[in-house]
């Protein structure tokens, strides 16, 4: 049947276009059903790819034009200058949306050592965008790229973040920091709701204080080493309780009243993309329901399971959450409405009502392992599949500035 399905697919090709040049301009062509090659082995890749963006979506996205505003002074007088300087010291042969992966896989190294190394606890951002506009090759995926992978980052930062300052007296609690990467997580989805409603990306203060305040950590952990992280600040005040303090006043003292206030002067300009309630907090959905769930496992674990696998925990969670915010900018990119619930969250609503009803008692952290394992590997598939749909509609390569032959 696959190779019918490979011969059919060469036949249309060969009769109506000619490979990936001119798939998105004629209506008999499917971009990643042609031009497939002599190998098995990527046609079979290709096959087993899924087509998440609907024709809605990309029609949507042929329209999309960049919109942010960033009034942090922070960012406008620190960061982007850097960031400036930094970039014209990189090739202009270098893709920004390799970038943007590399610097994400440095994030998931530094997770990596630090779960290995400290087993018992658990400057690429901004650069991209800058080689991007350098190179005259900025896209709608290109943002999707980078902001899907910020999505995914929220949960490493935390967890990297946490294990400086330890588990001990003077450390972070795992339910605590359950609770601070939920902050985190929320923080981050409010800009893009503020979007799917304004039409507008209000870039949020936090994430610029909260990258350099992380750089000054581990600066200042590489000089004098993690003890010093252990020592009261001033009488019973420790160094967590600052870094508690700024992360949950970065969110109800910032980025929620101004994410508010972006709305309320949509509303009040008549320029809000939503004007019913309903459709407004579409997106708050599946993050409210994920949070549901994973509190409720926390809470009614039968084994504990926060205190025993807390980073494993945290990356399912993070996962989850970046899977369902990849699929609101989607729709906040292309102008389509959000589904209210995100198909991921039915197998794990049974997967928690299992574990808390008792019946795998003796097997829970086996459960979360094989789940936490799915989720990767959900996530990993929709955004290999998104990326090359988007980069078969574009006509152009994910990770490279060269264009594909149209012979």
């Amino acid at each position: 049947m696959k190779r019918h399905i490979g011969l059919w697919a060469e036949f249309r090709a060969s009769r109506h276009c000619n490979a990936t040049a001119h798939a998105r301009h004629c209506g008999n062509c499917e971009p990643t059903r042609v031009n497939f090659g002599p190998s098995r082995s990527r046609a079979a890749v290709i096959m087993a790819l899924y087509h998440y963006v609907t024709q809605e979506q990309l029609s949507g996205f042929d329209k999309y034009k960049y919109s942010a505003v960033d009034s942090n002074p922070l960012s406008i007088y620190v960061m982007h200058p850097f960031w400036n300087s930094v970039v014209k010291i990189l090739p202009t042969w270098l893709a920004p949306n390799l970038i943007t992966f590399t610097g994400f896989m440095f994030l998931v190294l530094t997770f990596t050592l630090l779960s290995f190394f400290d087993f018992d606890f658990y400057a690429s951002d901004g650069v991209d965008g800058k080689q991007a506009r350098r190179t005259n090759s900025s896209t709608p995926l290109g943002e999707l790229f980078d902001h899907g992978l910020d999505s995914w980052a929220c949960v490493f930062f935390v967890a990297t973040v946490y294990s400086v300052f330890g588990r001990g007296e003077t450390g972070v609690g795992v339910v605590t920091l359950y609770y601070l990467l939920w902050v985190v997580l929320f923080s981050f989805i409010l800009s893009h709701w503020e979007k799917y409603n304004t039409g507008i990306l209000f870039l949020p203060w936090g994430y610029d204080i909260s990258q350099v305040t992380i750089s000054v950590v581990y600066i200042i952990t590489a000089v004098v080493g993690v003890e010093a992280w252990y020592k009261p600040v001033i009488g019973i005040v420790q160094y967590r309780d600052l870094f508690t303090v700024m992360i949950v006043g970065c969110l109800f003292v910032v980025t929620l009243p101004m994410s508010l206030y972006n709305v309320f002067k949509a509303y009040r300009n008549s320029t809000l993309k939503h004007s019913s309630v309903y459709e407004a907090l579409l997106p708050f959905f599946s993050p409210v329901l994920l949070f549901v769930l994973s509190t409720l496992w926390i809470s009614l674990s039968p084994t504990d399971i926060i205190e025993k696998q807390p980073r494993i925990f945290y990356l399912m969670v993070g996962t989850a959450f970046s899977n369902v915010t990849c699929k609101l900018i989607v729709c906040q990119m292309s102008n389509t409405r959000c589904k209210p619930l995100s198909l991921l969250l039915l197998p794990m609503t049974a997967v928690v009502l299992l574990v808390i009803s008792g019946v795998v008692q003796h097997g829970e952290i086996t459960v979360l392992y094989i789940w936490t394992a799915i989720v990767i590997l959900t996530h990993i598939h929709y955004g290999v599949s998104v990326v090359k749909q988007l980069s078969d509609h574009f006509n152009i390569y994910a990770f490279s500035l060269k264009k594909p032959n149209s012979d």
